[in-house]
Protein backbone atom coordinates (compact mmCIF):
# COMPACT_ATOMS: atom_id res chain seq x y z
CA UNK A 1 0.00 0.00 0.00
CA UNK A 2 3.02 2.40 0.95
CA UNK A 3 4.50 1.56 -2.34
CA UNK A 4 1.20 2.39 -4.28
CA UNK A 5 0.97 5.91 -2.69
CA UNK A 6 4.56 6.48 -3.01
CA UNK A 7 4.05 6.31 -7.06
CA UNK A 8 0.75 7.94 -6.91
CA UNK A 9 3.04 10.72 -5.25
CA UNK A 10 5.45 10.53 -7.55
CA UNK A 11 3.12 10.83 -10.78
CA UNK A 12 1.09 13.99 -9.33
CA UNK A 13 4.24 15.69 -8.83
CA UNK A 14 5.37 14.98 -11.90
CA UNK A 15 1.93 16.38 -13.58
CA UNK A 16 1.90 19.42 -11.37
CA UNK A 17 5.57 20.28 -12.68
CA UNK A 18 4.76 19.41 -16.42
CA UNK A 19 1.77 21.88 -15.87
CA UNK A 20 3.51 24.62 -14.12
CA UNK A 21 6.59 24.17 -17.00
CA UNK A 22 3.86 25.43 -19.76
CA UNK A 23 3.64 28.24 -20.60
CA UNK A 24 0.28 30.00 -21.04
CA UNK A 25 -0.84 31.99 -24.13
CA UNK A 26 -1.20 34.71 -24.99
CA UNK A 27 2.99 35.56 -23.45
CA UNK A 28 2.27 38.62 -21.60
CA UNK A 29 6.63 39.25 -21.75
CA UNK A 30 9.36 38.41 -24.09
CA UNK A 31 10.38 34.93 -23.62
CA UNK A 32 13.82 33.94 -22.45
CA UNK A 33 14.71 32.67 -25.96
CA UNK A 34 18.08 31.53 -25.48
CA UNK A 35 17.75 27.66 -25.24
CA UNK A 36 15.07 27.87 -28.91
CA UNK A 37 16.28 26.36 -31.90
CA UNK A 38 17.43 29.02 -34.01
CA UNK A 39 14.83 29.79 -37.47
CA UNK A 40 18.26 29.56 -40.02
CA UNK A 41 21.21 28.21 -39.92
CA UNK A 42 24.40 30.77 -40.41
CA UNK A 43 24.73 29.06 -43.39
CA UNK A 44 21.04 29.58 -44.74
CA UNK A 45 21.05 25.77 -45.39
CA UNK A 46 17.51 25.94 -43.89
CA UNK A 47 15.93 28.65 -46.17
CA UNK A 48 14.84 29.77 -49.19
CA UNK A 49 16.61 32.65 -51.05
CA UNK A 50 17.94 33.65 -54.06
CA UNK A 51 21.60 34.06 -54.30
CA UNK A 52 23.59 36.84 -53.63
CA UNK A 53 21.43 39.11 -51.72
CA UNK A 54 20.84 37.79 -48.15
CA UNK A 55 23.82 37.67 -46.02
CA UNK A 56 24.82 36.47 -42.42
CA UNK A 57 27.63 38.03 -40.71
CA UNK A 58 28.60 39.17 -36.74
CA UNK A 59 25.33 37.77 -36.04
CA UNK A 60 22.79 39.43 -38.36
CA UNK A 61 21.18 39.00 -41.95
CA UNK A 62 20.43 41.75 -43.81
CA UNK A 63 19.42 41.81 -47.73
CA UNK A 64 20.58 44.12 -50.82
CA UNK A 65 17.38 43.98 -52.57
CA UNK A 66 13.76 43.79 -51.90
CA UNK A 67 13.83 39.75 -51.93
CA UNK A 68 12.32 37.15 -49.11
CA UNK A 69 14.00 35.22 -47.05
CA UNK A 70 12.01 31.83 -46.65
CA UNK A 71 12.13 29.02 -44.07
CA UNK A 72 12.72 25.57 -45.96
CA UNK A 73 9.83 23.81 -43.78
CA UNK A 74 6.42 24.46 -42.98
CA UNK A 75 5.14 25.82 -39.32
CA UNK A 76 1.94 25.17 -37.59
CA UNK A 77 1.71 26.39 -34.24
CA UNK A 78 4.77 28.53 -32.71
CA UNK A 79 6.38 31.34 -30.94
CA UNK A 80 8.94 33.48 -33.10
CA UNK A 81 10.99 35.47 -31.01
CA UNK A 82 13.70 37.96 -32.91
CA UNK A 83 15.09 41.26 -33.03
CA UNK A 84 14.94 43.59 -35.81
CA UNK A 85 16.79 47.21 -36.73
CA UNK A 86 15.35 49.63 -38.68
CA UNK A 87 17.57 52.65 -41.38
CA UNK A 88 15.45 55.45 -42.17
CA UNK A 89 12.45 54.63 -43.54
CA UNK A 90 12.54 50.92 -43.16
CA UNK A 91 9.11 49.52 -44.50
CA UNK A 92 9.26 45.71 -44.36
CA UNK A 93 8.08 42.58 -42.49
CA UNK A 94 7.38 38.99 -40.73
CA UNK A 95 5.72 36.81 -42.95
CA UNK A 96 3.93 33.80 -41.92
CA UNK A 97 1.47 31.47 -42.67
CA UNK A 98 2.71 31.70 -45.98
CA UNK A 99 1.28 28.66 -48.59
CA UNK A 100 2.51 29.91 -51.38
CA UNK A 101 5.85 31.73 -52.19
CA UNK A 102 5.22 32.99 -55.72
CA UNK A 103 2.11 34.88 -54.57
CA UNK A 104 2.86 35.12 -51.04
CA UNK A 105 0.98 38.48 -50.91
CA UNK A 106 -2.88 36.63 -51.22
CA UNK A 107 -1.61 33.43 -49.53
CA UNK A 108 -0.17 34.58 -46.32
CA UNK A 109 0.10 36.79 -42.53
CA UNK A 110 2.37 39.81 -42.97
CA UNK A 111 3.28 41.28 -39.88
CA UNK A 112 4.72 44.99 -40.50
CA UNK A 113 7.90 46.62 -39.67
CA UNK A 114 8.01 50.34 -40.68
CA UNK A 115 9.89 52.87 -39.28
CA UNK A 116 7.01 55.13 -38.05
CA UNK A 117 9.49 57.95 -37.40
CA UNK A 118 10.18 58.56 -41.18
CA UNK A 119 7.94 61.59 -42.68
CA UNK A 120 6.45 59.70 -45.03
CA UNK A 121 5.89 56.74 -43.06
CA UNK A 122 3.59 58.35 -41.00
CA UNK A 123 1.71 59.39 -43.10
CA UNK A 124 0.32 55.65 -44.22
CA UNK A 125 -2.57 54.12 -42.64
CA UNK A 126 -2.08 52.79 -39.27
CA UNK A 127 -2.46 49.15 -40.51
CA UNK A 128 0.98 49.77 -42.84
CA UNK A 129 2.95 51.04 -39.37
CA UNK A 130 5.04 48.76 -37.40
CA UNK A 131 3.14 46.18 -35.03
CA UNK A 132 0.33 45.74 -37.44
CA UNK A 133 -1.31 42.88 -39.61
CA UNK A 134 -0.44 45.06 -43.00
CA UNK A 135 -3.75 45.95 -44.04
CA UNK A 136 -5.96 44.45 -42.22
CA UNK A 137 -5.68 45.45 -38.28
CA UNK A 138 -3.44 48.40 -36.75
CA UNK A 139 -1.57 48.32 -33.73
CA UNK A 140 -2.71 49.26 -30.73
CA UNK A 141 0.42 51.49 -29.80
CA UNK A 142 3.48 52.38 -31.75
CA UNK A 143 6.25 50.94 -29.86
CA UNK A 144 8.97 51.18 -32.56
CA UNK A 145 11.94 52.49 -31.46
CA UNK A 146 13.95 54.86 -33.90
CA UNK A 147 16.13 54.04 -36.77
CA UNK A 148 19.00 52.51 -35.63
CA UNK A 149 17.97 51.24 -32.14
CA UNK A 150 17.32 47.11 -32.08
CA UNK A 151 13.41 45.91 -31.05
CA UNK A 152 12.30 43.41 -30.09
CA UNK A 153 9.03 41.19 -31.65
CA UNK A 154 7.54 37.98 -30.04
CA UNK A 155 5.04 36.58 -32.35
CA UNK A 156 2.76 33.83 -31.32
CA UNK A 157 0.71 32.26 -34.12
CA UNK A 158 -1.91 29.35 -32.61
CA UNK A 159 -4.73 28.03 -34.80
CA UNK A 160 -6.18 31.45 -36.18
CA UNK A 161 -4.58 33.43 -33.42
CA UNK A 162 -1.68 35.83 -34.10
CA UNK A 163 -0.93 37.56 -31.27
CA UNK A 164 2.04 40.26 -31.06
CA UNK A 165 4.53 41.99 -28.50
CA UNK A 166 6.30 44.67 -29.56
CA UNK A 167 9.31 45.69 -27.04
CA UNK A 168 7.27 44.56 -24.10
CA UNK A 169 4.13 46.38 -25.64
CA UNK A 170 0.79 43.67 -26.80
CA UNK A 171 0.25 45.59 -30.11
CA UNK A 172 -1.91 43.53 -31.71
CA UNK A 173 -4.15 40.28 -31.28
CA UNK A 174 -5.22 39.19 -34.83
CA UNK A 175 -7.81 36.37 -35.48
CA UNK A 176 -8.25 35.51 -38.81
CA UNK A 177 -11.81 33.78 -38.48
CA UNK A 178 -12.73 37.39 -38.41
CA UNK A 179 -11.30 39.03 -41.32
CA UNK A 180 -13.80 37.19 -43.63
CA UNK A 181 -14.02 39.51 -46.66
CA UNK A 182 -10.71 40.24 -49.45
CA UNK A 183 -11.40 43.94 -49.96
CA UNK A 184 -13.10 44.91 -46.29
CA UNK A 185 -12.23 44.86 -42.91
CA UNK A 186 -14.50 44.35 -40.15
CA UNK A 187 -14.04 48.22 -39.02
CA UNK A 188 -14.61 49.11 -42.18
CA UNK A 189 -11.78 49.60 -43.43
CA UNK A 190 -10.47 49.28 -47.02
CA UNK A 191 -7.74 46.68 -47.40
CA UNK A 192 -5.04 46.68 -50.03
CA UNK A 193 -6.40 45.32 -53.76
CA UNK A 194 -3.60 42.92 -53.56
CA UNK A 195 -4.72 41.03 -50.51
CA UNK A 196 -7.10 39.13 -52.18
CA UNK A 197 -7.99 36.32 -50.23
CA UNK A 198 -9.62 37.00 -47.35
CA UNK A 199 -7.40 35.89 -43.76
CA UNK A 200 -10.48 33.42 -42.46
CA UNK A 201 -9.66 31.47 -46.09
CA UNK A 202 -6.20 30.88 -45.57
CA UNK A 203 -4.43 28.02 -43.83
CA UNK A 204 -2.72 28.06 -40.53
CA UNK A 205 0.53 26.56 -41.42
CA UNK A 206 3.13 27.64 -43.16
CA UNK A 207 6.34 29.01 -44.33
CA UNK A 208 8.06 31.91 -42.33
CA UNK A 209 9.70 34.78 -44.04
CA UNK A 210 11.69 37.99 -43.64
CA UNK A 211 11.01 40.92 -46.31
CA UNK A 212 14.37 42.52 -47.44
CA UNK A 213 15.37 46.17 -48.36
CA UNK A 214 12.16 47.11 -49.29
CA UNK A 215 11.67 50.71 -50.98
CA UNK A 216 15.58 51.79 -50.76
CA UNK A 217 15.57 50.85 -47.12
CA UNK A 218 17.47 47.86 -45.05
CA UNK A 219 16.36 46.22 -42.22
CA UNK A 220 18.24 44.01 -40.16
CA UNK A 221 17.20 40.68 -38.05
CA UNK A 222 19.14 38.72 -35.57
CA UNK A 223 18.59 36.42 -32.82
CA UNK A 224 15.80 34.81 -34.57
CA UNK A 225 14.35 31.76 -32.68
CA UNK A 226 11.63 29.93 -33.02
CA UNK A 227 9.51 27.12 -30.72
CA UNK A 228 7.19 24.91 -32.18
CA UNK A 229 3.93 24.57 -29.91
CA UNK A 230 2.77 20.95 -29.89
Amino acid sequence: MKLQLSILTSLVFIVFISCQQQPKYPLTSHPDSGSWPALFTSDLSNAIYPEGVWSFEDGEFTATEDEFLWTDKDYDNFVLDLEFKNADGTNSGVIVYCSDLDNWLANSVEIQIADNFNEKLAKTPKSWQCGAIFGRKPATKSAVKKPGEWNKYTITCIDSMIYVLLNGEQVNEFDMTKFTEAKSNPDGSRAPSWLSTPPAELPTHGKIGFQGKHAGAPVYFRNIRVMEIQ
